[in-house]
């Protein structure tokens, strides 16, 4: 025979007490739970936090239940309940056509009051111009969120036949496209081949990348001053990447073209100005920020 005192508060020790009949004798067993609420709190924080970056992983193109649930890992009732209360928020929008879930107007509403010291894409728009016109091809900014790039800038070249273009707040994981990659390339040893390896279960998404791959790239990249991919992301197209400012690596410009645009040594012509145009914008920051302190 047993029974238990439990109560719907929560920061006690609650105690679950078995009665033998027979031998007259009866035991206690406690089991502490005075850190529960405070981790289900964080816990619950880290799973909106962590739903918002899976649906705004597509972009515009918005996602299904079933996509945010094998990207999330989380179990269907749990997103299910979290994307109802989400909705509510304004925090997503659900399509009743498609179905599809995107991010909703309160993110917007919120992300036009924090603003930073400086918007970055602003202060390399200029200079992505510039490239553009020089390359004719189709130019990028990635800056750096976490373990992610998100696409915050995005110039069109002139050449007709263009690279598959990457929409603006597109997140992808540090390393898939020449920009992630490039910062992946400017960051300490260590620190690159730490998020490469806990980015891992979200390689496999993308048929060309794995932990080995990314390695080899960041080396080479290293060694030749840039990032470079051909037919990784999308066939038949090539991207280059300079990752800045040199002592902070938050942010990276990339070229994009068709493969046969970005062979030797036009490929180095390009690196080059992309160098010279980053430099600008770093003295550009450092006048605005100033100088970076030492460690």
């Amino acid at each position: 025979m047993g029974f238990s005192l439990d109560s719907p508060h929560c920061g006690f020790n609650v105690k679950f007490i078995s009665m033998n009949l027979k031998s007259e004798s009866f035991s206690v067993v406690e089991i502490n739970t005075n850190q529960s609420p405070q981790r289900t709190g964080t816990q619950s924080i880290e799973r909106v936090v962590s739903m918002i970056r899976v649906v705004a992983s597509r972009g515009r193109s918005g996602m299904r239940i079933g996509e945010i649930v094998s990207t999330s890992g989380l179990p269907q009732s749990t997103c299910f309940r979290m994307l109802q209360r989400m909705e509510l928020e304004g925090i997503v929008n659900r399509d009743p056509h498609t179905r599809k879930y995107f991010l909703g107007p309160l993110l917007h509403e919120l992300g036009l009051l924090a603003r930073p010291r400086y918007r970055l894409s602003e202060l390399c728009d200029a200079a992505m111009h510039l490239l553009a016109d020089v390359t004719h091809d189709t130019i990028y900014l990635s800056e750096r969120s976490n373990m992610e790039a998100v696409c915050t800038n995005r110039v069109l070249g002139e050449f007709p036949i263009k690279a598959l273009p990457l929409d603006i707040g597109i997140r992808r994981p540090l390393g898939v496209g020449a920009g992630g990659l490039a910062i992946l390339c400017a960051m300490p040893e260590d620190q690159a081949h730490a998020i490469i390896k806990d980015n891992a279960h979200r390689y496999l998404k993308f048929a060309t990348f794995s932990v080995d791959f990314l390695l080899t790239a960041v080396a080479k990249g290293r060694a030749q001053g840039y990032s470079f991919l051909d037919s990784a992301v999308t066939p038949g197209t090539a991207a280059i990447g300079v990752a800045f400012p040199k002592d902070n690596p938050v942010a990276a410009i990339s070229v994009s073209a068709l493969s046969g645009r970005l062979e030797l040594p036009r490929r180095e012509e390009i690196a080059h100005e992309l160098h010279r145009q980053l430099q600008k914008i770093s003295d550009g920051i450092v006048k605005l920020t100033g100088p970076p302190t030492e460690r």
